[in-house]
């Protein structure tokens, strides 16, 4: 059944919403679709797919009783939300039939971290927490290591996490885009294995997608899925588990469900492996505080401090295990809904909070970081030396070294649009205008989806000439911080004559969260501000989260082989992140569209006029 959700009307309470009921044959299952506008539903977060959501007639018409009727949201997209009702509900509506819908929270994720912060006092983590380094080990035994002699910053954090130098203080691994963040901890996890047999492993991260390439990473290390279990919450959806791990995971294969087995065959298992708020389930199920000699949180940058404690209040005894923190806090932080709580430094995740607070993890001007509590990965295997050189100039202070294989990072440099050959990078002005439609707050900018589109065009005529008949997952990817901009860009991709004959089921779209964590070999990005009338101090104030550090640095560091940035610099030159890398392209001769002097508003080529051929 599909759903379409009308504007609110005044007198209804923020979370109610007036909606009509239309037949959607492709419906496979039994859900009911709700199309969202953005903003529209503040309630309704894709990281809680569990969502209550309740509905009422708001047309009584006898067939089904003037009440509310529950369902869970199944799962939120940009646009959409699917929500599961019973057979009942489902059996007695009619088409056209309108009904008021009300969502509401899932408490238990806030529950646990309210409880996390409870068991913080209880078990004494202040050292854990608010670390002086006063009652770590300082002639901890260093292992050698082989294998890693090429990586001295990897090989220097295994080290230093197998011999718990910091412990009861968390180690660290600030890892910038494409250094090996998670590689470094899965082969710390191996050596923990492979010498310490006594030891306990728990294994986490924020989402549900980066637990599960955390623990196909371990698996791929042959460490064995006896020795290995991954634990869902029930809440999860099963066709989501990887086929590789459903044999070590608490899902049920016989009647296809998950389930939560007692304590005594949780603890059986050396590595545990679980999203931060399923931890939780531990400290439930009474898994004692002193079972785990190591916990690890890979992408500890994205999550909230309270979500990133509830694996270690419960289930860590100071003197006895190892905390280790890898992510990075130059990159997106966690997502947070209400205003206040971040206001109160809920925005702040606990690994750029010791990086910025502590003295224990902050770099000194001769010496750099102390070793013994933090590494900070140098060796970029992702990206083309030109795409790395801006993000690494103006976030970690050029000490980024490139190291991406040739045959990878090198595939599109003598693609025949490029303005410079052998020099991957394009910055395409456009003097477009923003528009916004009517009660929606999101912006976009028809003219940068066009050029877009003729960029699309002649990167699949690329690969057509090179014998690629379908662009695979992780080729190529477009980014905008605007999601009306994403939509408008899907929309074009499925109404062009020329881009609907070819496979571009796998041409991922999305806002810049969605691209966090991700490389593809190739990254469009539209900018979408665009307002050249307004003074360039005014325009500051204008230009929104497009200016934001972090969402900066992710957009431009997602690319391996092609980066290609439509915008228009007269509004993006007045930030001095965006005026650099403008300018570093018009430097280098990768910048093609519209001229602009030195003045602000002059534009010498009308965007209509825009051409790659």
């Amino acid at each position: 059944m599909f759903v379409v959700v009308r504007q609110p009307r005044a007198q209804l309470v923020s979370n109610q919403y007036e909606v009509s009921v239309t037949s959607d044959p492709a419906s496979a299952e039994e859900k009911i679709c709700l199309t969202v506008h953005e903003n529209k539903i503040p309630g309704v977060s894709p990281k809680l797919p569990k969502n209550q959501v309740l509905v009422s007639p708001l047309d009584w018409s006898g067939v089904l009783e003037y009440k509310y009727y529950q369902g869970w949201v199944h799962h939120v997209d940009t646009e959409q939300v699917y929500a599961k009702f019973s057979d009942k509900f489902l059996s007695n509506f009619n088409e056209g039939m309108r009904f008021r819908v009300t969502f509401s929270i899932n408490r238990m994720p806030l529950c646990m971290q309210h409880r996390a912060a409870a068991l913080v006092y209880k078990y004494s983590l202040k050292e854990v927490l608010f670390p002086t380094g006063q009652l770590s080990t300082h002639h901890s035994h260093l292992l050698r290591l082989s294998g890693l002699e090429n990586n001295p910053e990897q090989c220097k954090a295994i080290q230093h996490i197998v011999a718990g130098s910091a412990k009861p203080s968390p180690y660290l691994v600030f890892g910038p885009p494409g250094t090996g963040k998670t590689v470094t901890l899965v082969e710390a996890i191996k050596q923990i294995i492979k010498t310490q047999d006594s030891c306990t492993i728990l294994a986490c991260a924020p989402s549900n997608s980066a637990t599960d390439h955390l623990c196909e990473k371990i698996l791929e290390g042959r460490i064995g899925k006896c020795k290995l279990y991954r634990l869902y919450a029930q809440s999860c959806p099963v066709k989501n588990i990887p086929e590789n791990i459903k044999l070590c995971c608490n899902l049920n294969l016989e009647s296809n469900t998950l389930m939560i087995p007692p304590k005594e065959e949780l603890m059986k298992y050396k590595i545990m492996v679980t999203t931060l708020i399923t931890a939780g389930r531990l400290v439930t199920e009474g898994v004692p505080p002193d079972h785990y000699t190591y916990i690890f949180v890979d992408e500890a940058g994205q999550a909230t401090e309270t979500e990133c404690i509830i694996p270690i209040a419960g289930l860590l005894t100071p003197q006895r295990c190892q905390v280790v923190l890898a992510g990075d806090p130059k990159q997106l932080g966690p997502i947070i809904t209400s205003r206040i709580a971040e206001k109160h430094g809920m925005g702040v995740s606990l690994l750029e909070r010791l990086m910025r607070d502590i003295d224990l993890y902050k770099s000194h001007d001769i010496y750099g970081f102390n070793d013994r509590f933090v590494t900070k990965l140098l060796r970029n295997y992702r990206s083309h030396p030109a795409i790395l050189k801006i993000p690494n100039e103006l976030f970690y202070k050029g000490e980024l070294q490139p190291y991406a294989h040739k045959k990878n990072c090198s595939s599109y440099c003598k693609w025949e649009r490029l303005p410079k050959k052998g020099f991957p990078v394009i910055f395409h002005g456009v003097a477009g205008t923003i528009e916004r439609d009517d009660n929606n707050p999101s912006v976009y900018n028809t003219a940068e989806v066009q050029v877009l589109k003729e960029y699309l065009k002649s990167l699949v005529e690329h690969l057509h000439k090179k014998g690629v008949t379908k662009i695979e997952p992780g080729e190529i990817g477009i980014i905008s911080p605007y999601r009306k901009q994403v939509e408008r860009i899907q929309n074009a991709l499925q109404m062009d004559k020329d881009l609907r004959k070819e496979n571009l089921e796998n041409v991922l779209v999305g806002s810049v969260e969605q691209f966090q964590g991700k490389e593809f070999n190739v990254i469009l990005v539209s900018a979408v501000r665009s307002n050249p009338k307004l003074t360039a101090q005014k325009q500051r104030f204008t230009l929104g989260f497009i200016t934001n550090e972090k969402r900066f640095n992710v957009m431009m560091t997602r690319a391996r082989s092609l980066l290609v940035v439509v915008g228009d610099p007269r509004v993006l030159k007045t930030d001095h992140i965006w005026n650099k890398f403008i300018h570093y392209c018009s430097k280098e001769g990768a910048y093609r569209g519209i001229t602009v002097s030195e003045k602000e508003d002059t534009a010498l080529t009308p965007v209509h006029s825009l051409t790659l051929r």
